[in-house]
């Protein structure tokens, strides 16, 4: 009897991107793509239905980020690896995409066989990033790690705390305006006030912030 295939989903909202990646990985007999998306809404809806074991998406998604995607995803069914599949290496990005639960992070110039690897790697359980993004990534964890960044947020407003889980979520100034009914310039003050206050730089920072004081205990 054959091994169980692994099933993936791609998630791209360029076509061509999308046959590409379909043509190399049909190549593969452990490898079967069950289904496609151009869209967040579409990837979530299709991770539900088809249940693929790999979701390769693109960070980048015409309604909304590839991160809250996969946050959704993976909250949905645990079981669901993911992998982010971009052309920048912005580490923002990989910190959010970490932050919700994606199993690797590589850039769109990885070479084919390359790509197949990591969606068997992942697919394994493990996780990976591009060589590319890994040091900068190291380098945040351990500024993070030894930065004595303060834990009390208690000296933020009202306002200024609805941003910082937006933010951790990895939605951009734009989309944080709309869920909380304000302008973008408004939003970029708080946001302004927040880094102040809790002596952070970046926006990963702030994420990683959030991320530690909402953690399970151990």
């Amino acid at each position: 009897m054959s091994a169980r295939k692994i099933g993936v989903l791609l998630v791209d909202d360029h076509e061509v991107v999308r046959v590409g990646l379909r043509s190399l990985l049909s190549r593969e007999r452990g490898i079967a793509v069950v289904g496609e998306a151009g869209t967040a809404e579409a990837a979530v809806a299709q991770a539900a239905a088809l249940r693929p074991d790999v979701v390769v998406m693109d960070v980048r998604l015409p309604d909304r980020n590839g991160v809250e995607a996969c946050r959704e995803i993976r909250s949905a069914d645990p079981r669901v690896h993911v992998i982010m599949l971009t052309s920048y290496a912005d580490e923002e990005a990989v910190f959010s995409s970490i932050l919700a639960g994606a199993s690797g992070y590589l850039l769109k110039q990885i070479r084919g066989q390359e790509l197949v690897r990591a969606i068997e790697t992942v697919a394994a359980g493990q996780s990976l990033l591009d060589p590319a993004v890994t040091q900068k990534v190291l380098e945040k964890v351990q500024r993070l790690a030894s930065g004595g960044q303060p834990d009390d947020v208690t000296q933020l407003s009202a306002q200024e705390r609805k941003v910082l889980p937006l933010v951790a979520e990895g939605k951009t100034n734009k989309e944080i305006a709309a869920a909380l009914g304000l302008s973008d310039k408004t939003v970029k003050n708080y946001l302004s006030h927040v880094f102040d206050k809790l002596h952070l730089s970046r926006r990963s920072e702030a994420a990683a912030f959030f991320a530690r004081r909402h953690a399970p205990p151990a």
